[in-house]
């Protein structure tokens, strides 16, 4: 089945947000990554994931970077890793300060890591009715067994889905729609293929998304989208449905970013924009 995502298309997948909601009920996202040269890629990722509608954003970056982070926002609670790695004791040094989040959003500014670690951190993450959205240098081929069948989701961009999956992507749209839901289905996984034109498959279905500005080649703002797809996932919205409206909301951000400065747009401007670009689909239960 294939999907062209749009305006109607996002508001079925977004819940109502209820009346008598209290702090916890529309969820927690905790946003793993950062490293001494990217501070600002987790922020970022953060940013998406608070302006999405969650209740509380855990940020977990390395210590060495912990009051830069903090420093740029007083919206989000700031773990402070011992290392910059995800060793297995970092890994539960994180897990006994941050108490069952909805959503695990790893791989944002992480910088390179051995790709067994990253698969046991995420292996130690998961949990039962927890998801995973992984990201940038968290996506390595490793990991898929530790996140098939678990509700996750990945965000590659083509370069990270060819070094994830081991397959090379063809040019035309509909040769890459078929990769992505092939590796979609093998891995167990929904993938998001960002691009000019966005691929998201869970293996059965796949789905399109056009909204877009060639200003969004700008440096973070893949990191924006991941925020958002872990902040609709913490929702309760399923994977491929959250994979899709955050795709759309994602480039509706960057749409309304450029109509107001232009072509000159940062990631930033991107985040600011996410609220702008989900109100249309806000209602009350």
């Amino acid at each position: 089945m294939s999907i062209t995502i749009d305006s109607d298309f996002v508001a079925r997948a977004i819940p109502p947000r209820r009346r008598d909601a209290h702090k916890r009920m529309n969820g927690t996202v905790c946003v793993v990554g950062g490293s001494r040269l990217y501070h600002g890629a987790p922020f970022l990722c953060a940013s998406g994931a608070m302006r999405a509608g969650v209740d509380l954003v855990f940020l977990a970056v390395p210590a060495q970077i912990a009051g830069s982070v903090r420093a740029l926002s007083p919206d989000f609670i700031v773990v402070p890793l011992p290392d910059s790695k995800l060793t297995r004791g970092n890994v539960s040094k994180l897990l006994s300060w941050v108490r069952d989040p909805d959503v695990f959003a790893v791989g944002p500014g992480l910088g390179p890591q051995k790709p067994e670690s990253v698969a046991q951190a995420l292996n130690q993450m998961k949990g039962e009715g927890r998801s995973l959205v992984v990201d940038a240098d968290a996506l390595r081929e490793q990991v898929i067994p530790s996140i098939r069948g678990t509700g996750s989701v990945v965000t590659p961009h083509a370069r990270e889905f060819e070094r994830l999956f081991g397959v090379t992507l063809p040019d035309d749209r509909e040769g890459r729609a078929e990769v992505v839901a092939a590796q979609a289905k093998r891995g167990g996984v929904t993938v998001l293929l960002k691009g000019p034109t966005d691929i998201v498959s869970d293996g059965d279905r796949v789905a399109f998304n056009e909204t877009h500005s060639p200003a969004m080649t700008v440096g973070g703002t893949g990191d924006v989208l991941t925020g958002i797809t872990a902040g609709l996932l913490a929702k309760k919205v399923p994977p491929f449905e959250a994979a899709c409206a955050a795709a759309y909301v994602n480039g509706a951000a960057g749409l309304e970013a450029v109509k107001r400065l232009g072509l000159h747009i940062t990631a930033s401007d991107v985040a600011n924009e996410v609220a702008n670009a989900l109100k249309p689909f806000d209602r009350l239960s």
